[in-house]
């Protein structure tokens, strides 16, 4: 029986048409970044006290440093107080000079910042002093968003198609995103923000998912990484789009309004070959598929194309799948702790852009600009030296690296950048190996499923980073040592996974391990290809060697 990767052969593995589908897919994830971490500049700590105009009215006539000085405490550095004033009191401005105030109260009239500084999300919602955690309580209902959307996008696309997803997550990304732009109160952009991050994991599959079904086996890291190298991008554009737009409303504006561009894909985004496939709907398929052969100017065999069959009993695939067959249960929990480690090391790392001490947008650049070579370097090490040896090795070092970290004193803030750095291209390069090998290890029909699982292991991870910072109140090497820890206990784990460089996609559940794309060549050589009266072998090479 011919097997769908003779069909990916016979049009061309990485030809035109599976190169421009990865550029339209990775298009988007240019603007991931902005969703994903773009709050930290939004929320960049600024000077500020107490509003205690109150005086105003007994003194209107003080000057702003008179009226600080009568209705501020200070700390024990001389500053003033930026978190608590002095109780107002219903006595005359004299009495209050000549004896001041003893009573402190926490602010009960909001806070006053410098005047010139830009709307921020910090300014606008006060999110200081008592608020402060809100701000890392959003990142964790933004990620509660991805969890959403990869528990409900994950199965669904596995039900209804790839491109439908896909396209209603670009949808929802760019009506919430520009919506967040105007919302009144900050619960309001903390709901539209988790909608985003649903929107963003929707995304985030899909894309996975198309770019792995419509390529060869051996093409399959390079489609992948290549658009992950736009989030890369991505991620410097996210260091100057920030520091040239101060303004928190138009920063939100000028990230989320560029999704509406991509309307387009409605026309010319296609549906995977292999999921209608594995769906019945034969006469969709190689409808995609001549498409697909006549841009690659290659020629699908008519004999070939006529043996295009449905495979007997396929259906959709759930969850309960993944737990079932023994196989599927190991590659399922090990990859989704894979995952959850991927997640915690890489946000953890994140979101802390802010803590190492150097100017926060050199740091972005700096975090941006090392993903490139790390998620590049993927392409080869993944072929050098196979999927699992690479997962298990880079999940180590990032443990490592934040490890390392915990022992390094707060005065040196140039060797904590270096090592977040070096444990940012471990962390970047890991989390692109768990997704080439996370779509390899599940098969068609619940490949979807599997990595919408291993997804929301990320995102509880990634739910939990924010919160894990809280720790640092306690002692501020808590929260590296956590981040720290999950990698190492995950890349131990990876060891026991099967490998599966130059291996084909499984279709469905049954086979246990993954079959080797050499072995089933040489048995399909070893057949009468001649079939319908039509050399097939010939016809295959033929195209490959005309790429």
């Amino acid at each position: 029986m011919t097997e769908f990767g003779d069909f990916i052969s016979a049009l061309g593995e990485f030809g035109l048409y599976q190169k421009l589908l990865v550029l339209f897919l990775s298009l988007p994830l240019l603007l991931n970044p902005f969703q994903m971490i773009g709050q930290v500049f939004m929320v960049v700590d600024v000077p500020h006290h107490c509003d205690t105009s109150w005086i105003r009215a007994i003194g209107p006539n003080l000057t702003e440093e008179e009226q600080l000085n009568l209705t501020l405490p200070r700390d024990t550095d001389g500053a003033y107080e930026q978190c608590s004033m002095y109780s107002p009191v219903d006595r005359d401005l004299g009495s209050i000079v000549a004896y001041g105030l003893n009573s402190t109260e926490k602010c009960s009239s909001g806070w006053v910042y410098p005047s010139a500084q830009p709307p921020s999300l910090l300014t606008e919602f006060d999110l200081v002093c008592d608020r402060k955690d809100l701000n890392d309580i959003s990142q964790s209902i933004y990620m509660l968003g991805l969890l959403l959307g990869a528990m409900i996008f994950g199965p669904l696309s596995d039900r209804i198609g790839r491109r439908p997803i896909f396209l209603i997550s670009i949808l929802l990304q760019g009506l919430f995103g520009v919506g967040i732009a105007f919302v009144p109160h900050f619960y309001v952009y903390m709901a539209f923000r988790c909608v985003v991050g649903a929107s963003v994991s929707g995304i985030l599959i899909t894309t996975l998912a198309l770019a792995t079904e419509w390529v060869g086996v051996s093409s399959r890291p390079k489609a992948v990484l290549i658009s992950h190298c736009f989030v890369a991008i991505g991620q410097m554009l996210l260091a100057g789009l920030s520091y040239g737009i101060r303004n928190w409303r138009l920063l939100e504006i000028a990230g989320s309004a560029p999704m509406f561009s991509f309307f387009f894909y409605i026309w010319v985004l296609p549906e995977s070959a292999r999921w209608l496939v594995t769906k019945g709907r034969i006469e969709e398929a190689k409808k995609v598929l001549q498409k697909a052969a006549s841009i690659n100017k290659c020629t699908i065999p008519p004999g070939l194309l006529e043996q295009l069959k449905p495979e007997t009993q396929t259906k959709s695939g759930s969850t309960l799948d993944l737990f079932r067959k023994k196989h599927l249960q190991k590659v399922t929990l090990i990859m989704s702790c894979a995952w959850f480690s991927d997640s915690l090391v890489y946000y953890g790392l994140s979101l802390n852009v802010t803590s190492f001490g150097l100017d926060i947008y050199l740091t972005q650049l700096a975090f941006g600009a090392v993903e490139l070579p790390a998620r590049f370097c993927c392409i080869f090490l993944l072929q050098w030296f196979g999927r699992k040896k690479t997962q298990a090795v880079l999940l180590l070092l990032s443990g490592l690296m934040c490890l390392v970290i915990t022992g390094i004193p707060e005065d040196q803030p140039v060797a904590t950048t270096v090592l977040a750095i070096i444990g940012k291209f471990t962390a970047t390069a890991s989390f692109s190996t768990s997704y080439v090998y996370a779509a390899e290890l599940f098969p068609t029909v619940v490949r979807q499923t599997g990595v919408g699982l291993c997804s929301m292991s990320a995102r509880v991870a990634g739910i939990m980073a924010p919160l894990i910072r809280l720790l640092d109140q306690y002692h501020r090497a808590i929260p590296m040592a956590i981040f720290g820890s999950a990698p190492v206990v995950g890349g131990l784990l990876c060891v026991l996974l099967p490998e599966t460089r130059g291996t084909d996609l499984a279709d469905n559940t049954g086979a246990a391990t993954p079959q080797l794309s050499s072995r089933r060549l040489e048995i399909l050589s070893k057949r009468d290809t001649t079939e319908d009266g039509v050399d097939l072998e010939k016809d295959v090479y033929r195209c490959s060697e005309s790429k």
